[in-house]
């Protein structure tokens, strides 16, 4: 490997490590606030910056060029839709959550609903998060690293199996510490300045990429050529063969969407952490304004690829380390992967983060031990965070061999994205909805999923009505159910939903402007490239 790329990768990494260090050393991280909240003092820069790069991960920036590589512009779905989940978010759901003054969303259903409800919440996230996300993150990061540094020529090491082992591991210690030793804010810093690196470098890749493509290496002339030569690559419309077909933007797509970005703890923890709640509108508005970049550096380069190497063999997969690699000048190279390794990281430590919240807060402190110190309550949480660390860093190299983890990643979260949404809007929604109801969604909405997916004869449900419409069933299912229940079992007093006080809820006056103006440049987006 050329010793330029390492020794600029190292210098970013180092760097990125320094200044987070520099501005979060004097933090308090001994009381679950401090710890868990940042002490609920982070402002619209670094909310955004958080929420963007906790987004951002391997599995997503090779998984979502490697889908563009085959489908083109129509998978751009999954960045400019969550566009009008941020807008919902920033006027809908923030306002309520900033009312509760909650650190994780299940406390948020134990005030609406009941304790029970509150603890079914937790344990499916912290199965799902130990499961599906930790490992998932952790295996497509050091896939993705190996690929980009050489790894395998630098270290010397031949087999694949030992190499994946030693870079999951690498990678999961390295992640464990922001986490667990630096808390919410130590996240949300890294993930700013590792933010704004992920931008320069995407569009860097662009930049190069549309070079690579022109005969003169001229911009305008590279993205003509792509127009003239793939022009169905370019059409924002995808087709039912596709795996976006257009009809889902508006079912499963949409609602799998809505949830990452209004109710997935991963997520949402960073705008909790808001010092008010203009703050958190603006960091929300600001991230679904970057979202809509997004297509530039997690579509273009998938199609770049196709144009250069569909005749090559190239898999889809492979399709953006490749463009890397044969495009970007070795230093930039090293300052990109360092931007990759920062995108793995904020992944890892900010669900790590997510996880050991959900369980010291929702779980030690309700059920282990009620009577809890605040010290006692975090160093619970460093505990759980090192055991489920360890955990995921065991299990993701035992994912090698999957065939598509950006679709494994989709298809697993889809079972507990979706009931937990219904919950929470006909929570939010309705004052007479009891806890039985939202027990029976919870549990019955896995079920029913799960079932569709993997036993006979259920299991054909998702190929017959495809997948996404299939998940949009079973959400009007479950909220129909939960209905019901709440007309024939009303609770006894409607619910109020009281000001906990803890931050100014003076909304952001922009908030609203600021949310048509990004909802009409998501459809004007789509119109432009509909072919």
């Amino acid at each position: 490997m050329h010793a330029l790329t390492l020794a600029s990768f190292l210098f970013f990494t180092g760097l990125v490590a320094f200044i987070t260090w520099r501005i979060t050393r004097r933090d308090d991280h001994s009381t679950p606030s401090g710890f868990f909240l940042a002490g609920r003092s982070l402002t619209f820069p670094l909310i955004a910056g958080s929420l963007l790069m906790t987004n951002l991960s391997t599995e997503q920036m090779v998984g979502l060029n490697g889908a563009a590589f085959s489908d083109g512009l129509s998978v751009m779905a999954w960045e400019v839709v969550a566009v009008i989940a941020l807008v919902a978010l920033a006027l809908f759901f923030l306002p309520r959550f900033l009312r509760s003054g909650i650190a994780t969303l299940p406390q948020l259903l134990e005030l609406r609903f009941d304790k029970t409800t509150q603890l079914i919440t937790n344990i499916i996230f912290l199965i799902a998060y130990a499961v599906i996300l930790l490992p998932i993150i952790l295996y497509s990061g050091a896939m993705g690293l190996q690929g980009m540094l050489d790894l395998q020529g630098l270290t010397g090491i031949e087999s694949p199996t030992v190499l994946l082992w030693l870079t999951v591991w690498l990678v999961g210690l390295i992640g464990s510490v922001y986490a667990l030793f630096g808390g919410l804010r130590t996240v949300a810093v890294s993930d700013t300045l590792n933010g704004v690196g992920l931008l320069v470098g995407g569009f860097v890749i662009v930049y190069f990429g549309l070079q690579a493509v022109s005969s003169d290496g001229g911009l305008l002339e590279g993205w003509a050529i792509l127009k003239q030569s793939d022009p169905e690559m370019l059409n924002s419309i995808g087709t039912s063969e596709q795996q976006v077909p257009f009809a889902t933007l508006f079912t499963g797509v949409f609602l799998i969407n809505l949830f990452y970005w209004t109710t997935n703890q991963q997520i949402i923890q960073r705008t909790f952490a808001a010092k008010t709640l203009a703050e958190g509108q603006k960091g929300v508005l600001l991230t679904g304004f970057f979202k809509l970049l997004g297509p530039l550096y997690l579509v273009l380069p998938g199609i770049i690829a196709f144009h250069l190497y569909a005749d090559q063999g190239v898999r889809a997969d492979e399709a953006y380390g490749h463009l890397v690699f044969n495009v970007l000048p070795a230093p930039l190279t090293g300052f990109f992967a360092a931007v990759m390794v920062g995108a793995i990281l904020s992944s890892f430590n900010s669900a790590l983060n997510s996880t050991t919240t959900l369980f010291s807060l929702g779980f030690y402190k309700v059920v282990l031990n009620k009577d809890a110190s605040e010290a006692q309550v975090v160093r619970s949480s460093k505990v759980f965070g090192w055991i489920m660390a360890v955990a995921a860093m065991t299990i993701a190299p035992l994912l090698a061999g999957q065939e598509s983890l950006f679709g494994y990643l989709q298809k697993m979260n889809a079972i507990y994205f979706i009931p937990i949404l219904a919950v929470v809007l006909v929570g939010l929604l309705t004052r007479r909805v009891p806890a039985l109801a939202a027990k029976v969604a919870l549990v019955g909405g896995c079920l029913l999923i799960f079932a569709g997916y993997f036993i006979p004869p259920f299991d054909r449900l998702p190929v017959v009505m495809h997948e996404f419409h299939f998940v949009a069933s079973v959400f009007a299912l479950l909220v129909a159910v939960m209905l019901l229940i709440g007309r024939l079992r009303p609770r006894e007093t409607a619910w109020v939903h009281e000001d906990s006080g803890a931050v100014d809820l003076t909304p952001w006056r922009g908030a609203i402007p600021a949310g048509i103006v990004l909802v009409i440049l998501v459809i004007a987006i789509y119109a432009a490239f509909a072919g």
